[in-house]
């Protein structure tokens, strides 16, 4: 029997991953992308592995990769490919980062893998069956309303000085049970869909940050929009994902704060 598309993607991010693994024993260095971005060989390597394996198994398909060693094609098939996410945690030691890859058909995500080689947490979805985590279904949470909720975010490495998040930051770390920044958006979206986090929200997102766990969302039966409740896109300004029950409250404070109505205001500094 042919393997699927997803199976085909779940043996490459398992095989990437044991890579990242051995680099993450080894403590490699890292470069910089510009004044903030990181960049290790452990991203270079594992996404020099990925492409390979996806061109050798689909040679006809595009493939997006975050450090630009993908190609274009007239397919109407498209890779989205994230070989480290969470680079500057796994620079630091910090035992947070994936292996992410997803697959795109005329512009609907079909099928996604999130890989946690450290944890050995595998998160598959595809379009219509569900998603799953080591193989078994997940859901998520039942959370009803915004203040009993866990949720995350993230923040991005370059132009932080100019980024808006931290009033949103505030503003929800004022309104749930706490907010989370674990420095890894595939994960923050795959323990969305699995329950172990209420909502998610986040700026400036790449596709292959996002592709494979907005679909584990979808399919967990989550819910997923823009910041402003238009429709989720792999390119859009932002992305907001929660358990359902909880997204129009939320999608109403944020409302507020793109206003610069303020529930909260900043405690004022005092010696």
């Amino acid at each position: 029997m042919t393997p699927s598309y997803l199976e085909i993607a779940i043996e490459i991010a398992r095989e990437a991953g044991g890579l990242l693994s051995h680099y993450f024993e080894r403590r490699v260095g890292f470069e910089l992308k510009g004044e903030f971005d990181l960049v290790t060989e452990a991203d270079r390597a594992s996404e020099r592995l990925i492409v390979e394996r996806l061109c050798s198994r689909f040679p006809s398909h595009a493939i997006v990769a975050e450090e630009g060693s993908g190609h274009d094609s007239p397919s109407e098939y498209r890779w989205y490919v994230d070989p480290l996410d969470g680079t500057t945690n796994f620079a630091h030691g910090f035992p947070i980062f994936n292996v992410t890859l997803a697959l795109e058909r005329d512009g609907e995500t079909i099928c996604g893998v999130i890989y946690d080689p450290i944890h050995l947490e595998l998160f598959t979805a595809e379009r219509g069956g569900g998603a799953f985590l080591n193989n078994h279904r997940i859901q998520v949470s039942k959370t009803r309303q915004l203040s009993e909720a866990l949720v995350a975010t993230g923040f991005p490495s370059r132009k932080r000085h100019l980024n808006v998040n931290v009033h949103f930051y505030h503003q929800l770390a004022m309104a749930t049970h706490g907010v989370r920044r674990g420095g890894s958006a595939a994960l923050d979206l795959a323990w969305v869909a699995c329950g172990r986090l209420d909502a998610f929200w986040e700026f400036g997102l790449n596709p292959w940050d996002m592709a494979a766990g907005l679909l584990l969302v979808e399919e967990a039966a989550g819910a997923a929009s823009d910041m402003k409740g238009g429709p989720a896109s792999l390119r859009g300004p932002h992305v907001a994902v929660s358990n359902r029950a909880i997204h129009a409250e939320m999608v109403a404070l944020f409302g507020d704060i793109f206003a610069n109505r303020l529930r909260w205001p900043l405690p004022q500094i005092s010696e």
